[in-house]
């Protein structure tokens, strides 16, 4: 039998690291430069330092993104890591149709955003199905300004992005409960726990690594929310831009050929710095977990 060359291993991870390097760490890189230039789509930008980044404390539209971002993040945490987990909880028993359950329950993880978005749309508007369903009967006396008020479009999104989020971090939940064996349950039964009590001292100790991979995995979506409100405002970012996130205000600084490609550079350096927060949370919590072991 031939031994393989030393170069062997390299060769199978070359297309690998070149893809690496050509679409994610060079663009990056590149992206940081920019960000301490003016440039523009047409032409090639001038060094101005720290600029674009002092820009930012200025600049409403981006007060206005950091704010929605993290309102997004705040209200999606809790809902996204509880209510996944009670629908998981209730999924798993084996009772008559539950795969039909499971099933539907999933559906809104498959189905497009863009289109979901859309339907929301539809079901929102001033003239929309809701609206006129709460008029006919009497409940209103004039149409909820759902997508046109700042607060009431921000809830229609979050209400959105919960929605399509339920099923997925169910299916997550549902592989974590497999830790919570019925050995410690019925042992919790026998020693006069409730069902209250044994879902706070045994399902949540057993999926308590989930629950904290969720809440990081949906601080960073919602910070980067983007199609949701896109959709539901058609691009205008609500009400004076109010709704917009941080995600659409780089798009509309960055686009067209006036776009500034540096200051839309910077706020995306800014973006990733504050994703990157949840990710070290993770790391630091499972570092204190394995040190308690």
């Amino acid at each position: 039998m031939r031994s393989h060359q030393w170069y062997t291993p390299w060769l199978l991870v070359a297309p690998a690291v070149v893809w690496v390097l050509v679409f994610a760490l060079w663009p990056f890189l590149n992206t940081v430069i920019l960000s301490f230039t003016d440039a523009r789509p047409l032409r090639a930008g001038e060094f101005v330092g720290l600029d674009n980044y002092a820009r930012m404390f200025g600049d409403e539209q981006f007060g206005y993104a950091l704010t929605t971002s993290f309102i997004y993040m705040i209200v999606c945490i809790p809902l996204l890591t509880i209510l996944p987990l009670l629908l998981a909880l209730l999924v798993e028993k084996t009772i008559p149709a539950i795969t039909f359950f499971r099933t539907t329950f999933y559906f809104p993880v498959i189905a497009s955003v863009v289109v979901v978005a859309l339907i929301w749309t539809w079901m929102f508007d001033s003239r929309g199905l809701i609206n006129q369903a709460l008029e006919a009967f009497g409940m209103v006396d004039k149409p909820i300004p759902f997508l046109v008020d700042r607060w009431w479009l921000l809830a229609c999104s979050i209400l959105l992005t919960v929605w399509k989020g339920l099923g997925y971090y169910m299916v997550v939940y549902l592989a974590a409960l497999g830790n919570a064996t019925k050995e410690l349950h019925e042992a919790a039964a026998i020693d006069g726990a409730g069902a209250f009590r044994r879902f706070l001292s045994v399902t949540i100790p057993s999926v308590r690594g989930a629950m904290i991979l969720i809440a990081a995995l949906v601080a960073v979506s919602a910070i980067r929310v983007f199609t949701e409100l896109e959709v539901l405002t058609n691009g205008t970012g609500g009400p004076g831009g109010q709704d917009m996130s941080i995600v659409m205000l780089i798009k509309m600084v960055g686009s067209g050929l006036t776009g500034n490609v540096g200051y839309a550079s910077a706020i995306s350096v800014v973006l990733f710095l504050i994703t990157v927060f949840p990710l070290l949370a993770i790391a630091l919590m499972n570092r204190e977990k394995k040190a308690v072991a």
